[in-house]
């Protein structure tokens, strides 16, 4: 299938944005999307955990089975284009396999350069019994080429010292830092004050957060965003080929993006077409880039556990 022929796709929003959600396999849809057309891909693909919507392989037949997957996203990929892969890890009987690892192998393998490890950092996940609990993924950030659209005054963070200058030299008096902000880290955050701590701490979607589906394993569109608005231009396509609920794609629509998503599970596929369409309709409740995270009061505190805290001493007699 050519971009053209997503002519009669919906439309998004008066500036003749276009999408589509494709239900069925990656490999089969991707197989007819042209050459060379699509300018950034973000997804993250099955961890091969056992979720509902994934059959646990082996390590060695799930990785085969992502190579041919990825064989295809590299043809479509513009060749100034990027490919953001956000992984966690495959455990098997406790043992850990950090899949950012393996999939590095299998890009290199066909070309593409690594151009960060970003890692994502969340407060909130599963509790371990028998090692550390996890609280960070990683995102690999692969170009096709050494020429590839990085917008980086797009994603700049205030500087700590937005005022400091040149004591000496050449330059005594003048900014020493850019005045539209620094350069961000590859531990990223979305929030201005964790930005200034320079890693991501993005909340990831359990049961409070304002974007949760039915999905087990939803992404924040935040996550997305960042990635949107730095590897890609106005009016270009992205593509997840894993689009679950259609976080990639409301990431890429609310930032004047096409975008096209292919997912397996018909339901999941239903749920994005809605949220995409409450986007439009400015109903869809996400959780804005910026927002900081929300920190327990004292007064929360007491009123989840307020046994506990009738026992502590400051509610005793004061001496």
């Amino acid at each position: 299938m050519r971009l053209q022929e997503y002519e009669n796709a919906p439309d998004f929003g008066a500036n003749n944005l276009k999408y589509a959600i494709e239900n069925g396999d990656s490999t089969n849809v991707l197989s007819s999307i042209e050459n060379d057309s699509i300018q950034l891909i973000i997804t993250s693909p099955p961890y091969n955990v056992g979720k509902s919507y994934e059959t646990k392989t082996s390590i060695e037949s799930y990785l085969e089975t992502q190579e041919s997957i990825i064989t295809e996203l590299i043809r479509v990929l513009s060749p100034n284009g990027s490919i953001c892969w956000e992984v966690g890890n495959y455990v098997n009987k406790g043992e850990v396999f950090p899949l950012d690892i393996y999939y590095y192998e299998i890009f290199k393998k066909h070309g593409l350069q690594l151009r960060n490890r970003i890692i994502w950092r969340f407060g909130h996940g599963l509790h371990a019994t028998y090692r550390f609990s996890g609280r960070y993924e990683t995102i690999l950030w692969f170009t096709k080429s050494d020429e590839y659209v990085f917008n980086l005054d797009d994603v700049r963070v205030p500087s700590k010292y937005p005022g400091k200058r040149h004591f000496k030299g050449p330059n005594k008096g003048k900014l020493s830092g850019n005045p539209l902000g620094k350069n961000p880290s590859d531990v990223w955050t979305v929030l201005k004050s964790d930005w200034e701590q320079e890693y991501w701490d993005i909340p990831n979607v359990k049961s409070n957060h304002p974007e949760k589906t039915i999905h087990p394993c939803q992404f924040p569109v935040e996550l997305a965003e960042r990635c949107v608005l730095a590897l890609s231009n106005k009016d270009d396509w992205v593509l997840d080929p894993f689009a679950g609920v259609g976080f990639t794609m409301i990431a890429a629509l609310k930032n004047g993006r096409n975008a096209i998503g292919i997912e397996k599970e018909a339901e999941y596929c239903e749920i994005a077409k809605e949220r995409i369409k409450s986007l439009e309709n400015g109903l869809l409740r996400t959780r804005p880039i910026g927002q900081a995270i929300h920190v327990p009061s004292l007064k929360d505190k007491i009123a989840s556990f307020p046994e506990e805290w009738e026992n502590l001493s400051i509610f005793g007699e004061q001496g």
